[in-house]
């Protein structure tokens, strides 16, 4: 028990940019990507980033898994109501053809010199399971996810034993 208090108090302590696998290994697309190429990496991801490829990888969106629904539906199958008429346009029948079009622009972010911990919370708080990770200028450089931190966590109590 003591070793795993031990890991626990290391481990929430670890600054992000330590964890975070490398940016090539993360889902991304340019804003100005067709959906086709977002549809295709949907495939076997839950998420895709979008970034300003041409401003050096600043972050401008999300897009989820769950936002195929979005696009593939016609826009008459779209619950209308006020202020509803966001999800209509993401239709590509309703005219969305790019990464832009389709994307959430409130991606939640963490910067990469903040701890597991502070990932730990914020993710709790806003009951997300993946935070995008940027650098002191507010460019895209990792991700960080329930997943990575669980390798994390059993790495480090691997090490204690």
């Amino acid at each position: 028990m003591e070793n795993l208090e031990n890991a626990l108090g290391k481990y929430h302590n670890i600054k992000l940019k330590h964890v975070i696998p490398p940016v090539d290994m993360m889902p991304v697309v340019c804003y100005n990507d067709p959906i086709i190429k977002v549809m295709e990496l949907l495939r076997s991801r839950h998420h895709v980033w979008v970034i300003n490829c041409k401003e050096e990888g600043s972050l401008l969106g999300v897009i989820k898994y769950l936002s195929v629904i979005d696009f593939l539906l016609p826009p008459d199958k779209h619950n209308l109501y006020i202020g509803s008429t966001r999800s209509a346009l993401k239709s590509v029948i309703g005219g969305a053809k790019t990464a832009k079009e389709v994307m959430e622009k409130n991606a939640l972010t963490i910067n990469h010199n903040s701890t597991v911990i502070d990932a730990l919370l914020k993710m709790k708080r806003y009951n997300v399971q993946i935070l995008a990770v940027l650098n002191d200028e507010e460019r895209l450089i990792g991700e960080i996810s329930l997943k990575i931190l669980i390798d994390k966590f059993l790495s480090l109590c691997l090490a204690q034993e």
